[in-house]
């Protein structure tokens, strides 16, 4: 069944000398990861030690002369990630090759070497030339091969010249390829920040050199069949020891010697349940947040060593094992009792607690605009709030100052997500000496300074918001909702179904789809396909064109008239846009929809959002 297995960097899995040709298969689903993907996957390689493990992957033997020819059935969107990343830094290597020595110059023409492969041909005349052919094949699903092949063209990888698709940039493989042109020039600056005396070069290599030794295995069999029952095995069978699992072990195994194991292990459980029992993300990011939130307090009693951080310098998730060992090891009993203590303060901030409070209602909104990097400052001030003087009222108009700040953050991507940590560590020793309403003052004023302006702001709420940031998108559009409910007229937009799916969801009312209908091709723009299409890529996923509704899948590509008003079987209820719903109401009086519509409804839901969440 299994062909070979490869314990492989990723330099040797696209080396000059192997010539493979990786193909994912023309039909297998299209390049779905987004922008949290690109981040997790950036991060965890350049914040890690060389050799970070990226996962398994397994390919097919097709027989191809000399094996040369694999295709690739599980692992295609790491592998589709990675190329589009190391040609992202190829090209800002390239803008320095001037800057570059000699071996410089070699590293960068192996980097591309990574990326293409050679092939020696002869002209008509007999001259022997050499083309570099592309070495990853997409699959053909929404133009993934058709943009990556143009990307690898435009920047000069491929010899083959290639047109740019149309639409090329409001698809995913266009916008995974800026997204790591950001990303890598975030991070060069603040490695120069750290590092004044290194170059642009230096840096871009280092990067490349941390994905260059990243490790994957390779399983290679000979049929489909066989990559299908071994992925479902691989997927199946088997959990592996979790951090958390370990440090549970190293803390049991020490108070077993203190008698104290049975104990010991119920408080372990009792912080679990507090922290969220069946969520080990939550779980693990607690024991995160609660080192990097008491940082200066878990490292006092180690002052007199070498190092300030004696414990670590933040807790992450390759350090988060070695710091927990050494806080067991030292008085494991103080740290499980202070650690169920924060852990009920936790399950308030993370709405995992029966308790109410005068900011439960904020807590819940700061949870649903993903604003849970700010746990470690809350953490820290709900814990000292006798201490700092905070009020409930105080704490209350912090939750909605942080709410503002990521609403505003999760829409520009500004600040970076990666500097979220340390600033909100930054804060909290900033804090620590003031009380009440000036603690919440300086918290305020520091967020305004690393935010982006107001104008960057709204550029990005007249932009294709849904399709950069659906989750944001659905906060705002019910957060504008919230404002026009009242006790008496009351829709919970944020209930869930028995498969844990939102029940009022976001419906584009000139709809999404490639394949636009012809009554909306004659609506929105008279008949004229290729007009429609180009209406289609640059206001479907503008604000202006989105609702909320609770029957997204019943109203879908109809016209629009019908979405309007569209009825149950039994006619008693209100399956369109007559659902009562503020954002509708405007939409409801129109006989048709255009884009001046979009665009005029598009001004009136960016300046409400700009009035909402102005700092």
């Amino acid at each position: 069944m299994i062909k070979q297995l490869a314990h492989s960097a990723v330099y040797d899995i696209f080396s000059l000398n192997s010539g493979v040709v990786y193909r994912i298969p023309k039909y297998q689903r299209e390049y779905t990861w987004g922008i949290k993907d690109w981040e997790a996957l950036f991060n965890d390689v350049t914040e890690n030690d060389f050799g970070y493990f990226l996962g398994s992957y397994i390919c097919v033997n097709s027989g191809s002369i000399n094996g040369t020819t694999l295709e690739l059935i599980d692992g295609q969107q790491r592998f589709t990630t990675i190329m589009l990343l190391l040609t992202a830094l190829y090209e800002k290597l390239s803008f320095l090759k001037e800057q570059m020595d000699a071996d410089e110059q070699i590293s960068l023409a192996n980097l591309r070497n990574k990326l293409v492969n050679k092939k020696q041909t002869y002209t008509s005349e007999g001259t022997k030339k050499t083309e570099y052919i592309q070495r990853l094949i997409l699959q053909k699903q929404n133009m993934n091969d058709e943009d990556f092949s143009f990307v690898l063209s435009y920047k000069g990888i491929i010899t083959e010249q290639k047109a740019q698709p149309k639409n090329f940039g409001n698809r995913r493989i266009s916008k995974a390829y800026k997204y790591f042109g950001k990303l890598i020039d975030e991070k060069v600056a603040e490695f120069k920040e750290e590092n004044p005396n290194i170059s642009d070069v230096g840096v871009l290599f280092n990067i490349v050199e941390k994905f260059e030794r990243a490790i994957m295995v390779g399983i290679e069999v000979d049929t489909n069949k066989d990559a299908y029952m071994l992925f479902e095995s691989l997927n199946h069978r088997g959990v592996p020891l979790s951090a958390l699992d370990l440090i549970k072990n190293s803390l049991i195994a020490t108070a077993e010697g203190k008698a104290d194991a049975d104990n010991s292990y119920e408080i372990w459980k009792q912080i679990l349940f507090n922290v969220g029992q069946d969520d080990y993300s939550v779980q693990e990011r607690f024991f995160r947040q609660y080192y990097n939130s008491f940082r200066e307090e878990l490292n006092a009693p180690y002052k007199s060593t070498d190092k300030k951080y004696y414990l670590g310098y933040l807790a992450t998730r390759t350090t988060l094992l070695d710091i927990y060992e050494k806080m067991i090891k030292s008085d494991y009993k103080s740290l499980i009792n202070d650690l169920l203590q924060k852990s009920k303060i936790y399950a308030l901030i993370t709405n995992n607690s029966d308790e109410e409070c005068v900011y439960t209602a904020s807590l819940a909104d700061l949870e649903r605009i993903s604003g849970a990097p700010s746990y470690i400052l809350l953490l820290y001030v709900i814990s000292n709030k006798d201490k700092l003087n905070l009020s409930p009222e105080n704490l209350d108009e912090l939750i909605k100052t942080l709410i503002t700040f990521f609403v505003r953050r999760n829409v520009t991507d500004v600040p970076n997500t990666r500097k979220l940590t340390q600033l909100f560590i930054d804060i909290i020793s900033e804090v620590k000496v003031l009380q009440g309403a000036e603690l919440v003052s300086t918290v305020r004023e520091k967020l305004i300074s690393v935010s982006a302006s107001d104008e960057a702001f709204e550029s990005k709420m007249r932009g294709p918001i849904y399709d950069e940031n659906p989750e944001a998108t659905r906060f705002i559009l019910c957060s504008i909702e919230a404002q026009h409910q009242t006790k008496e007229i009351y829709t919970d937009l944020w209930s869930r179904d028995n498969q844990n799916k939102y029940v009022w969801t976001i419906e584009h009312i000139f709809p999404e789809g490639e394949n636009i209908p012809n009554a909306w091709v004659e609506m929105i723009a008279g008949g004229n396909k290729d007009l429609a299409k180009q209406y289609l890529a640059n206001y479907v996923h503008t604000l202006g064109n989105l609702t909320i509704t609770g029957y997204n899948q019943n109203l879908s590509n109809m016209p629009f008239e019908q979405k309007k008003d569209r009825k149950s079987k039994d006619k008693r209820k209100d399956m369109g846009y007559r659902n009562g719903l503020y954002l509708n109401q405007s939409v409801v009086n129109e006989d048709s929809w255009t884009i001046d519509k979009i665009k005029a409804r598009t001004d009136v839901l960016v300046q409400t959002l700009k009035d909402m969440y102005r700092w």
